[in-house]
C-alpha cells in the first residue's frame, strides 16, 4: 500500500554532517529504503518539507533526491510526487540459536516443582502490597533490600533456621548466584587469596568464586560431610552443613564445632549455603551453622528451591564487619534487587503463607523422595542411594563393574531423560566414584512416575 506524507514531516533521518550534508543525507536515504522504513511505492516528503525539517537548504535536498533517483532508488514524476522506486533485500538478522527441545523426562536437580508455585497466596500478597505501599516503592532504594523483607527474614530464619540475624546485617540480593560472586569479591579485597570449596561439589559456583580472581581449594566431602582438616591455608570455606550438594551429607556436629573454632581462631570466612535447608524429612531440620559462630558465619538462602528460581530473591546475613562493603558491592553492582518482589514476599512471610507452603512442600517432596526408594530398591537393586534425609536430590551411586556415568548418560539419552552425572561435580574426575544425581523435585505433578520408568530403564544394565 502506498503512503503519502502530509505537510508535517514525520520521516526520521539521522544525518552525520562527517563527509558533507549533502552526502549524510543520501546515506541516511539510503539506509531508510534499505532497512524497509521507506517502502517501494512510498511517497518521500517533497523538498521543501525535508529541507525545513532538517535545516537544510533545499538546494541540497533535492541534489540529494535526484542522486538517489540516479541510484535507483527514487523515481521522480514531473509535476508529480518523488517515491521509492526499490530496495534491496535487507540484510537478514542473525539467527537466534535454536532452543533447545525440552526432554521427556527430567530428573535434573536444582529446581523444585514450579506446577505448585503459590499462584493465589502470590497474587493475594501483591494485592496487598500494591494497594498500600508508599511512592517510594518505585524508586531506587537502599541496596541493602527493603526494611520490610529484612525484618521478616530476620524473624524467620531466627525461628525456623536458628539464625542470629539483625536486619541490619541483612543484604537482599538478586539471586544465590549474585550473593556468591559479590562475596567472592569483597573478600578477595580484604586480603582473602583462596576459598575452599566441598569436593564434590556444585561446579557453577566454582566458576563464580574464580571468576571473582580467587583460588579454589578441593575440600573433601565423606559420608560425616565437609573435613575440616582439609582446610590447608584457605582464608574462607563455601559450605552446604544442612544438605551438602550432591553426595547429600549432613555435616557432623563435631565437624561443625572444628569449623567454627577454625574461623574464630584464625579469623576466616565461613560461608553457609542453606539452599534446601527447610527440606528436612526423617528428623528435625540441622540448626544453621550461623548460629554457633555469627561473627564468622556468612548464612546464604534464596527461594530458588522453596518457591521458584526466576524471582531472582536471595539474601545474607553477614558478620558486622562485611555489611557495609557487601552493601557497596551490591550497589555498584545492579543499585538494589527490585521492591515490588521483596515487598511481596515480606508479607508471604508475615501471614505465615510463606510457612504454609513450605510445610505443604516438604510432605509432597517427601512422597517423591520415598517413592524414588522403593522404587530403585525393586527395580535397581544393585544402585546404592545416597543423601535422601534431605532436600531435593538423592545420589544413586552405580555398582563396581557394571554400567559407568558414560554408558548410562547414553541410555538416558536415548530414553529421552535429563540427568546429571556425577562426574561434573569433581574438580579432578580421575578415579571417582560412578554415580548420578537424581533431582525428585523437578518433574510437575503426574510427569513423575513416568520419569522414575525412565530412570529405571536406564539403570536396569546396573
Amino acid at each position: 500500500m502506498r503512503r503519502e506524507w502530509s505537510g508535517s514531516v514525520d520521516l526520521h533521518l539521522d544525518v552525520d554532517p562527517s563527509g558533507g550534508r549533502r552526502a549524510g543525507l543520501e546515506r541516511a536515504l539510503r539506509e531508510a529504503v534499505r532497512s524497509r522504513r521507506l517502502a517501494p511505492g512510498d511517497a518521500v516528503p517533497s523538498t521543501r518539507a525535508l529541507a525545513a525539517e532538517l535545516g537544510l537548504a533545499r538546494g541540497t535536498v533535492s541534489a540529494a533526491y535526484d542522486q538517489l533517483a540516479a541510484e535507483g532508488y527514487f523515481t521522480a514524476v514531473p509535476g508529480g510526487r518523488t517515491r521509492v522506486a526499490a530496495a534491496p533485500a535487507p540484510e537478514p538478522a542473525p539467527a537466534e540459536p535454536a532452543a533447545a527441545e525440552a526432554p521427556a523426562h527430567d530428573l535434573l536437580p536444582g529446581r523444585p516443582d514450579l506446577s505448585t508455585f503459590p499462584s493465589t497466596a502470590w497474587l493475594r500478597s501483591t494485592r496487598r502490597v500494591l494497594a498500600s505501599a508508599p511512592p517510594d516503592v518505585h524508586a531506587l532504594g537502599d541496596p541493602r533490600g527493603r526494611r520490610e523483607l529484612r525484618e521478616a527474614l530476620a524473624g524467620y530464619l531466627g525461628r525456623a533456621r536458628g539464625v542470629h540475624a539483625d536486619p541490619a546485617r541483612i543484604v537482599v540480593t538478586s539471586g544465590y548466584a549474585q550473593s556468591l560472586g559479590l562475596l567472592a569479591a569483597v573478600l578477595r579485597d580484604l586480603g582473602t587469596e583462596s576459598i575452599a570449596m566441598e569436593e564434590p561439589g556444585h561446579p557453577f559456583h566454582r566458576a563464580i568464586v574464580r571468576r571473582a580472581g580467587l583460588a579454589v581449594v578441593p575440600l573433601p566431602v565423606d559420608e560425616r560431610g565437609a573435613r575440616p582438616d582439609r582446610l590447608g591455608r584457605a582464608g574462607a570455606a563455601v559450605l552446604t552443613p544442612a544438605h551438602q550438594y550432591p553426595t547429600g551429607a549432613t555435616l557432623r556436629p563435631d565437624r561443625r564445632r572444628a569449623f567454627a573454632a577454625w574461623a574464630r581462631d584464625t579469623g576466616a570466612t565461613i560461608v553457609e549455603d542453606d539452599y534446601d535447608g527447610e527440606f528436612r524429612y526423617d528428623r528435625q531440620p540441622v540448626g544453621a551453622l550461623q548460629g554457633t559462630a555469627p561473627d564468622h558465619v556468612v548464612y546464604g538462602g534464596t527461594t530458588s528451591k522453596t518457591l521458584a528460581p526466576a524471582l531472582r530473591l536471595a539474601w545474607l546475613v553477614l558478620p558486622a564487619h562485611l555489611v557495609e562493603p557487601f552493601a557497596e558491592a551490591k550497589r555498584l553492582a545492579d543499585a538494589h534487587t527490585p521492591s515490588l518482589a521483596q515487598l511481596v514476599l515480606a508479607d508471604l512471610i508475615g501471614t505465615h503463607a510463606f510457612d504454609r507452603h513450605v510445610r505443604a512442600a516438604r510432605l509432597r517432596y517427601r512422597r517423591r523422595r520415598d517413592l524414588l526408594v522403593e522404587t530403585l530398591r525393586d527395580r535397581a537393586p544393585r544402585v546404592r542411594v545416597l543423601g535422601v534425609a534431605a532436600g531435593l536430590h538423592a545420589l544413586a551411586l552405580l555398582p563396581d563393574g557394571g554400567q559407568g556415568e558414560g554408558e548410562a548418560m547414553r541410555r538416558a539419552a536415548f530414553h529421552d531423560l535429563a540427568l546429571m552425572p556425577l562426574r561434573d561435580h569433581w574438580q579432578d574426575p580421575g578415579e571417582r566414584p560412578q554415580g548420578l544425581v537424581v533431582g525428585y523435585s523437578t518433574p510437575v505433578g503426574a510427569a513423575y512416575p513416568a520419569a522414575l520408568d525412565a530412570l529405571c530403564a536406564v539403570l536396569a544394565q546396573a
